[in-house]
């Protein structure tokens, strides 16, 4: 709007105006950056050749890592471990107790595939035993487990307890029965 008022003559060959300080005025992108005003000596290789920049300088170091500040920022954010457990520990051993049944799985954490399920619902253990909820239903259990994981080749897996779930009782049977059949649980 300011160049279609002025005057032609007025306008010089840069396009910009003329102003009545000694600075030119540019609107060019470069002129928007402070004037920093260095000097390098190089002659000398001391440290006090090397310039100061100031906190109003335009060069600054980009941090490297996040700070305490940033991590609380974003809590949801998972460890190194969080992100590696899957890859380091794949076979994983989940343990269900119900009112009525023993319920037993190992899965392989990367796919979602199941390599090997007992469970005391089964028909042929079903019919077979006294009680599908006491210790000897988890030793069975314990076994199964065991031998079918063995058939898939998987040797090693982990389980990992919930919240409050305390490794006693029926579940601790259920995980030393797997171990005394040479799976280890880590």
């Amino acid at each position: 709007m300011a160049l279609l008022s002025a005057p032609p003559s007025t306008l010089l060959l840069n396009g910009s105006f003329p102003s009545s300080s000694s600075k030119p005025t540019s609107l060019s992108w470069a002129s928007s950056f402070p004037k920093l005003g260095l000097s390098f000596n190089c002659t000398t290789t001391s440290p006090k050749s090397v310039p100061n920049l100031y906190k109003d300088s335009v060069v600054r170091a980009a941090w490297t890592r996040r700070s305490r500040g940033e991590a609380a920022k974003k809590p949801n954010r998972r460890s190194w471990k969080q992100r590696t457990d899957m890859y380091m520990r794949p076979f994983l051993l989940n343990v269900y107790f119900s009112k009525r049944f023993i319920h037993a799985k190992v899965m392989h954490r990367g796919t979602s595939k199941v390599v090997s399920v007992a469970t005391t619902n089964a028909r042929d253990l079903r019919f077979s035993l006294p009680s599908l909820t006491d210790f000897n239903a988890c030793r069975v259990i314990g076994n199964l487990i065991a031998e079918r994981s063995m058939e898939a080749d998987v040797y090693a897996m982990a389980f990992e307890p919930k919240k409050n779930e305390r490794i006693e009782g029926r579940l601790g049977i259920v995980l030393d029965t797997i171990k005394e059949n040479g799976i280890i649980i880590n």
